[in-house]
């Protein structure tokens, strides 16, 4: 009888034991996904840099960017965050020839930007952007 209780008495620990093996719950941070990146569309012209949309919420973009000029082009996306706790953001494309493109992946947080070539002669656009955009951690078929 005692090697029967001996036994059960040990499968009944083994499977106590085996119910405090990994993380408790509380120690796992689910963190929300980041918001889903958008597309914002850039041309260079003679006279100016266009961007559209010009406003929208802080997260990851990709800034896909025409050159309709007669000479290739480098574009920046850049703040000065002057007076900021974080560093500014400066991204360069490489050299965008005639009528090509070139995509730039950045992740922006609220400010203001500029978006501008090398050079006085072609106009720079402003981009403006708000209050973080919502999670993507519901939204299916996401990165």
């Amino acid at each position: 009888m005692s090697v029967r209780f001996a036994a059960v008495f040990a499968a009944c620990v083994a499977a106590l034991g085996t119910g405090a093996c990994g993380e408790r719950e509380s120690d796992y941070a689910n963190r929300p996904r980041p918001p889903v990146p958008i597309v914002v569309n850039a041309s260079v012209s003679t006279e100016r840099v266009s961007v559209s949309p010009g406003r929208f919420g802080a997260g990851p973009i990709t800034l896909i960017v025409t050159n309709q000029t007669d000479a290739a082009q480098e574009l920046t996306l850049e703040t000065d965050a002057v007076g900021e706790t974080r560093p500014g953001i400066r991204q360069r494309t490489g050299p965008i020839n005639p009528s090509g493109t070139a995509a730039l992946d950045a992740d922006v947080p609220r400010g203001t930007y500029a978006v501008h070539v090398g050079g006085e002669q072609i106009r720079a656009a402003t981009l403006r952007v708000g209050p973080a955009r919502a999670s993507a951690q519901d939204e299916l078929l996401q990165p």
